[in-house]
């Protein structure tokens, strides 16, 4: 990623600045207890305070055998990328100023104690293509074995694989007042067979992220509060193994599955949270244990985190959002790497320009990014591919199928979209997880499609939100190519069956004009339930003589082709009524 553009894509508009925090020296939840031969986490407080603005102090510092208490200023790129420094015990590495921060890497805590890590941005270690996290383990902050951890105040984002993991035996750790954002991995919290860990998180925000909000495996005691989880795309906070867990006070928006105890052996309280817009589980299992038992805490009423957290998470001097224009490309030229980021940077309004290539990834538009452009950079939607393979009858992991909603490889939730030549495919194995396997999903009103290619197999385009609009695209699936529950027009597009099924299924449909085409003579419904109008379009051999399946409202009007015919099983529209099924009367005063 070109290191240059990201500063400057960052030096943008200044939003309103954290509160500023207070002097605390000494960590509060589990990491604040006296354990295992260390009276509280302290960090380098007894040492010497040092500022570092290079990598190379940076390192020296926080390697070294003595305590210190090192003021990072300004940005420090990590070299090679995805960088690793191996912190020694009894450190305090805190931002100074505004734009302290670590670029293409980040630290790891290897068996070590006492450390504190506050007031930081660690970002952009992402490998161009791995959403998976596979190829590099390019974590901002992983711990090993550490105790005695604080991490305060800090941002994470588009990191390699996990944003923070805590792993194997950490203990006595507190996760407070950071943001973790724009990535698939938010926190991880295990890896190991053991019941050991204690962990306190409080007071931080996730969101944008798409799973591990946070994952948490067999803890000792974790406990959860006062925390803010939004818009995040699989589940939300998750206990496993034989773990306990307790979340009190939390806030979740715009998360399925917002708690989720996976295994028999896992055991999670939750009392006073808030479920906004947060469908499916919300489990409670067992008692875990009594926070109040290990330390003192105060609860901040739940209606109230949203406000609280986004003004005070992060560090001292702000966040800052990205400008109207956002490139992105996978060799390194563009401001991001991956969709998702730039979507999670771009303010309302924004035009997201892609380069060429194949980004593997599963963007979601959220709510909030009303009015996004998401484009190629060529005009050519061949030159810009966003896949993924998953399907909604896949099996989660902790049980149930993923389902329509959640399978989608591009989600549009906010408002005024326009998806502009690219191709979408979900590449989902039907014949091993058969079922829809949406290319993209509608959510939000108002959702354009210009000259874009949507492929997949059942399902292609789920249609949901309340208005869609498609204009020059091509369509290619083989059942339900078109289906939801919202008004959907096709203006001018190609829509090929490559199987026999249906073409459309559900909402109100407008086909004004453009191709149908397929493979299989007379194998092809035109329409299953709903209300569906095909009007002055081309209708290819694929088209059965008796077109329209199952219970709806159904019309043509004026088709050409081999597979056009009036008959008494296909209703047509008279002069008179077809001037009242334009795309300006499906689209009520829309005009994309």
């Amino acid at each position: 990623m070109r290191a240059a553009a990201v500063l400057a894509l960052m030096a943008g508009l200044l939003l309103a600045p954290a509160p500023a925090q207070a002097e605390q020296q000494r960590a509060d939840g589990f990491a604040g207890l006296s354990a295992l031969g260390v009276d509280g986490t302290t960090g380098g407080a007894a040492g010497e305070t040092v500022t570092v603005d290079d990598l190379a102090d940076l390192e020296r510092y926080a390697t070294a055998a003595e305590p210190y208490v090192i003021k990072v200023r300004g940005s420090i790129t990590m070299e090679p990328y995805g960088r690793e420094i191996a912190v020694a015990s009894d450190k305090s590495i805190v931002g100074e100023g505004a734009g302290a921060e670590l670029v293409h890497g980040g630290f790891f805590l290897n068996g070590v104690h006492n450390v504190i890590i506050r007031d930081l941005t660690i970002r952009d270690s992402y490998v161009p293509g791995d959403w998976d996290g596979k190829t590099k383990d390019y974590d901002g902050i992983q711990l090993d074995g550490a105790h005695h951890v604080w991490i305060d105040h800090n941002h994470f984002t588009r990191t390699g694989d996990g944003l923070l993991d805590i792993r194997k035996d950490s203990d006595y750790v507190t996760v407070s007042w950071n943001v973790f954002s724009d990535h698939n991995k938010a926190v991880g919290v295990g890896w190991t067979p053991n019941v050991v860990t204690k962990v306190t998180f409080h007071h931080n925000w996730i969101r944008g992220t798409h799973q591990r909000n946070a994952s948490i495996d067999n803890t000792e005691a974790a406990h959860w509060y006062n925390n803010y989880v939004q818009d995040t795309a699989m589940y939300g906070t998750m206990i496993r193994g034989a773990g306990r867990l307790v979340v009190e006070n939390s806030y979740y928006q715009g998360v399925p599955d917002p708690v989720v105890a996976k295994d028999p052996a896992s055991q999670v309280v939750q009392r006073g949270n808030v479920l906004r817009d947060s469908p499916g589980r919300s489990d409670s299992a067992g008692t875990a244990f009594d926070p109040s038992a290990y330390y003192a805490y105060t609860l901040d009423p739940a209606e109230k985190v949203p406000g609280i957290v986004s003004r005070g998470a992060g560090p001292a001097d702000g966040e800052r959002r990205a400008p109207r224009r956002i490139t992105v490309a996978l060799d390194g030229t563009g401001d991001f790497a991956s969709i998702q980021a730039a979507v999670g940077a771009a303010p309302p309004g924004a035009e997201i320009i892609v380069g060429p290539g194949v980004y593997r990834e599963m963007p979601r538009v959220w709510a909030g990014r009303r009015d996004v452009t998401i484009r190629g950079a060529t005009g050519n939607a061949e030159d810009v591919v966003i896949t993924y393979d998953l399907s909604a009858g896949a099996a989660k992991f902790y049980g149930g199928t993923w389902g329509t909603a959640r399978s989608a490889t591009l989600a549009v939730l906010a408002d005024g979209v326009t998806i502009r030549d690219v191709t979408l495919q979900n590449a989902t194995d039907e014949t091993v997880n058969p079922g829809p396997a949406p290319a993209a999903r509608s959510a939000g009103d108002r959702t354009a499609f210009d000259g874009a290619r949507l492929i997949g197999h059942a399902g292609v385009l789920q249609a949901d939100g309340r208005r869609a609009y498609l204009r020059d695209c091509y369509a290619e699936g083989d059942a339900d190519i078109v289906r939801g529950q919202g008004t959907t027009v096709l203006d001018g597009c190609t829509i090929r069956s490559a199987g026999p099924g249906n073409v459309l299924a559900g909402g109100t449909v407008l086909v004004n004009g453009g191709r149908l085409t397929g493979e299989i003579a007379r194998s092809v419904s035109l329409g299953s339930s709903g209300a569906a109008v095909v009007r002055d379009a081309y209708l290819d051999a694929h088209v059965l003589d008796d077109p329209w399946a199952g219970e709806g409202r159904f019309a043509e009007y004026r088709n050409t082709g081999p597979g056009a015919a009036v008959t008494a099983d296909r209703p047509q529209l008279t002069d008179r009524q077809a001037a009242r099924h334009t795309v300006e009367r499906y689209l009520a005063g829309w005009r994309p």
